[in-house]
Parts: structure tokens; sequence; C-alpha cells
């Protein structure tokens, strides 16, 4: 038997204990996933392999490491994007992520430059890549996604509309999927595809030439590498999670 004064944090453990063990499943591969190639890019705890989008360092200003996941929230002195150290092109990416209510994100890929600069009235400097984006919104709450298909969740943002939708809860956590292999892509949200296309289709192949030729205007810029570059993480000034982010390449 346990001491009386022990029955109380004893109570605690066990009606913790669910979470705990939850906790403990996020942001892990399974012997499988290893030998199929799968690597982790977010190990739960850690800002370890992620930096700010234009190679400085992790920007904890407005992204931070909290109950294992990547939280974005918003930072009225300027807020910036994130991006792994490590560069792709043929991938399978997963992730889950959880959006609060009217907001919106996305995780950009096949990034053709970075764009850094001060808004009037910041007090630091934001940062953006600028490549395809898989969209992450409020579809319902959020203005920008009510505006157009082509700005709802799972579309390829501002150039294509997913041909199919999937529900999304603020406060609960989705899974998405972004499959790149040769000049095929495909936009996956809670097991269903929702979107796929080709690179060489033409609003697409227009849209990574404009993103190479067009820099903010005021924006020091970076035109990245065209055939490997890094997947990054958008922080629109809305709050927003990510945990169990993992890629296996395909080429």
């Amino acid at each position: 038997m346990f001491p009386q004064s022990s029955r109380p944090i004893l109570c605690a453990l066990l009606l913790a204990s669910p979470a705990i063990a939850q906790s403990s499943l996020e942001n892990r591969l399974s012997p499988d996933e290893r030998a199929a190639g799968w690597r982790l890019l977010f190990d739960g705890a850690t800002t370890e392999g992620w930096q700010e989008v234009t190679g400085l360092a992790f920007p904890q200003a407005c992204w931070s490491v909290a109950d294992g996941c990547l939280r974005a929230q918003p930072n009225p002195r300027g807020v910036q994007d994130l991006r792994t150290t490590a560069l792709y092109r043929s991938f399978d990416l997963q992730f889950e992520w959880r959006l609060a209510a009217g907001g919106n994100s996305g995780v950009k890929y096949l990034v053709q430059r970075t764009d850094r600069w001060q808004r009037k009235g910041e007090q630091e400097f934001s940062a953006r890549a600028r490549g395809l984006e898989y969209q992450i919104a409020d579809d319902l709450g959020n203005p920008d996604a009510r505006s157009s298909p082509m700005r709802a969740t799972g579309s390829l943002y501002s150039f294509l509309a997913p041909y199919r939708r999937v529900e999304v809860r603020p406060g609960t956590f989705h899974r998405s999927r972004i499959i790149v292999k040769g000049s095929h892509v495909e936009h996956w949200m809670d097991g269903v595809q929702v979107l796929d296309f080709e690179l060489t289709q033409a609003p697409v192949a227009a849209a990574l030439r404009d993103m190479r030729a067009k820099p903010q205007a005021g924006a020091t810029s970076v035109v990245q590498p065209e055939h490997e570059t890094f997947i990054s993480l958008q922080n629109h000034g809305s709050e927003i999670e990510f945990r169990n982010l993992k890629i296996r390449r395909l080429d």
C-alpha cells in the first residue's frame, strides 16, 4: 500500500497517464518506417533541423517548441517562416497540424526565393518563403480562405483549388500529406486526396517562374536552387501547431 501522503500524487499520475502515453507516441518512427526510408523532421523537444527561412537562427520571438509541437504565434514586431536545414526535390512529406479559429498558415515546398523585409511600424524584419504552398486555413472563419476556392485548405494557394474538400475543425489535429515525384504533385488531407497536378501545367509553371523573377518590393531576396529546396512552415500571424513531421525521399 502507498502511504496516505503519496495518494494525491499517485492519483494525479494515474489521471495524467493517458495523456503522457499519447504524447510519447508522437514524433516517433516505427522500425518499419525507418526501414522504408522515413526520417523525422522534428524530434518533439528541440529546434534541431530548423532555422529561420533565410538561414538565420531559429526565430524564438514568433516560434516555439511546446507540448511536442512546433508552434507559431503572432508577433507584432515581425514574423518569420521556418525552414528545414535539409534540401529535397522528390519526396513524400506527412505532418499533422492544429489551427486556431480564424487562422491561416501553410507548408511551402519547391521554394524559388526568400524575401526579408521590414514593414512600416515593425521593429523586426519579417521573412517569407516564396514557393508552392499547401494552404492551411479555417475555411469558414478566415476571410482569405472564404474569398476563393483556390485559397481553401488543401489548395495550391492562389493557383489550383482542391477538387475535394475536407472539413477543417479549428482546435483539432488534422493529417496532411504532400507528394512530389518528378513533375507530379499530390495534396492529401485526413487520408483523402484533395488535389493532384503536374509542375508543367501552365498556371503552375508560370507561378514558379514569377516567384523567381519578382521579389517583394523593398525586400532583400535570395533565389534558391531550382532542383533541391527546403520545406518551409509559414507564420502568417496565426497560432498553429505542427507535429509528426516526417519525410521520405523519392529520388
